[in-house]
């Protein structure tokens, strides 16, 4: 497995742990400080790391006693120099006090990530779902093929 390779499985080990566990701080470590997010939900952009981290506090904050675990599911990857473009369909679980599964949704997801003198980070994240034509509302769930 090349080295960047592994820094990405390493990334999306953090990123679900991170997750799961509320951990703001383990969460933020993952992005660069100038990092461009284009998030599904609600705002156009954010343009650096204070603004995200507040929109992280907020998500993680509103969740109570419920956790979410997340899953990666066809990774791609492609590398060049010191940087590389990662993309998957990620679902993120809602899981009750209890371990039961409360809902779920998948999003695609795309990473941009750099290696710089502090390690990989991601340097743009963009979040998505397709919306569908009939109703113009988001779809939450790939269909099987």
């Amino acid at each position: 497995m090349s080295a960047t390779k592994t820094a990405v499985a390493k990334i999306i080990e953090i990123y679900k742990s991170a997750i799961l566990e509320k951990d703001v701080e383990t969460f933020m470590r993952l992005y660069d400080a100038d990092v461009r997010v284009f998030d599904a939900w609600g705002v156009w952009s954010y343009d650096d790391t204070a603004s995200w981290r507040r929109t992280v506090e907020g998500w993680f904050g509103s969740l109570g006693e419920e956790r979410v675990a997340v899953s990666f599911d066809e990774v791609a990857l492609s590398e060049a120099g010191d940087s590389a473009i990662v993309s998957a369909i990620v679902t993120y679980a809602g899981i009750a006090p209890d371990g039961s599964m409360l809902r779920s949704m998948q999003n695609r997801l795309t990473w941009g990530i750099r290696n710089g003198a502090d390690g990989p980070r991601i340097v743009h994240e963009h979040t998505s779902m397709p919306i569908g034509f009939e109703d113009m509302k988001a779809i939450t769930q790939r269909k099987s093929s």
